[in-house]
């Protein structure tokens, strides 16, 4: 029996060894390995070419400047144009506040600019009297200084011819005149000075009243612009939101009655500080809203704050403590729209965003 299986070709079993693989079975595990392998390159093409580029953070929000409106005079409002999430232009009239007591103080103050434009009037009337009295007073002066030049001349003439040829109670007489003459001149000298003072006075009247006018007129001016604060009006175009105010309402300067949101908005992310080093002004962005998923936006990155988020919230943390842990803080990094959102979506500050901004 042996024999006859040996003179058949068979070859016998040498102890436990075990017998070669099939071709199949080789076919099959390289069929393995190459997928493998295809795989692997796969992932890694997929690593190099999607993620390694990109830098991304889930912590990003729609942002922009939302403008406070508030009154710049106290009054009850009168009239309410606006309603909730209503879109205005700029010059848009939000509100009216009872203007009555703001037109009687302009009224009052236009009667104040009169009166005062009157008084100038007179001032300026007087220094016209005044400089006219001058002129009077130095005709007297010229007069009364020919009249004391002849009585002094009659002096000396009578002086002059011998005593026997005058009397003297004509020689008395002219001394007298003389003298008279004298203190006249002086008299009507003093006269002109104080005409001249006189014209000085009224002169700084003049410079009084004009001051009153420019008082009234600021006066006026002030009336006639809280007069026109009356009128609260849209300073930018935007969505009427977060309205407190209601007809009827009285309403305080500075008190806040509703908000503007522009349709001018940017990206805030929040990227971890170990990620700046990849961030570069200009790099651009993919953006996806989560409210319009089925969308992409493209954008850029216009610049990063310098400083961490928490460096300038309202309560700073202090980390000169003995509990300290240390933390990765986050940097805001501002992302700008390459292009005009589109009309019909509604994107507004504080929707979620998520960046994905291409470092390589």
């Amino acid at each position: 029996m042996e024999a006859m299986s040996n003179s058949a070709g068979e070859t016998p079993r040498v102890g436990n060894a075990v017998p070669p693989p099939s071709r199949k079975h080789r076919i099959k595990f390289l069929l393995s390995g190459t997928v493998g392998l295809l795989l692997l390159a796969a992932a890694v093409l997929y690593y190099l070419h999607f993620l390694a580029p990109f830098v991304s953070t889930d912590d990003a929000f729609i942002d922009g400047y939302v403008t406070m409106i508030s009154s710049r005079v106290p009054g009850q409002v009168s009239r309410l144009c606006i309603t909730d999430n209503q879109q205005v232009k700029e010059g848009d009239i939000l509100l009216e506040i009872d203007a009555r007591d703001y037109e009687a103080r302009a009224s009052q103050s236009r009667a104040d600019v009169a009166a005062a434009r009157s008084q100038l009037v007179q001032a300026q009337a007087q220094v016209n009297v005044s400089e006219a009295k001058v002129a009077q007073a130095e005709a007297a002066v010229a007069a009364a200084e020919a009249e004391a030049q002849r009585a002094l001349d009659d002096r000396k003439r009578y002086e002059s011819v011998e005593s026997r040829a005058v009397s003297k109670s004509a020689f008395d007489l002219a001394q007298a005149q003389a003298r008279a003459a004298t203190a006249n001149l002086e008299a009507v000298r003093s006269q002109a000075k104080a005409a001249k003072s006189e014209v000085a006075l009224s002169q700084a009247g003049v410079e009084t009243a004009a001051a009153t006018v420019q008082q009234a007129k600021a006066k006026l001016q002030q009336a006639e612009l809280d007069l026109s604060y009356t009128q609260v009006v849209a300073p930018r175009d935007g969505r009427v939101t977060a309205r407190t105010v209601q007809l009827g309402s009285y309403v305080q300067p500075g008190q806040m009655l509703l908000a503007l949101v522009p349709k001018d908005v940017w990206v805030t992310a929040n990227f971890k500080e170990t990620k700046l080093i990849h961030l570069r002004p200009g790099q651009p962005v993919e953006l996806s809203v989560d409210a319009y998923s089925d969308r992409t936006f493209k954008g850029r990155v216009d610049s990063l704050q310098s400083g961490s988020g928490a460096r300038f919230s309202l309560l700073p943390p202090e980390n000169a403590v003995g509990n300290y842990v240390k933390v990765v803080q986050r940097v805001p990094v501002k992302i700008v729209f390459d292009q005009p959102l589109p009309e019909d979506l509604d994107i507004a500050p504080g929707m979620s965003v998520v960046p994905k901004v291409r470092v390589k």
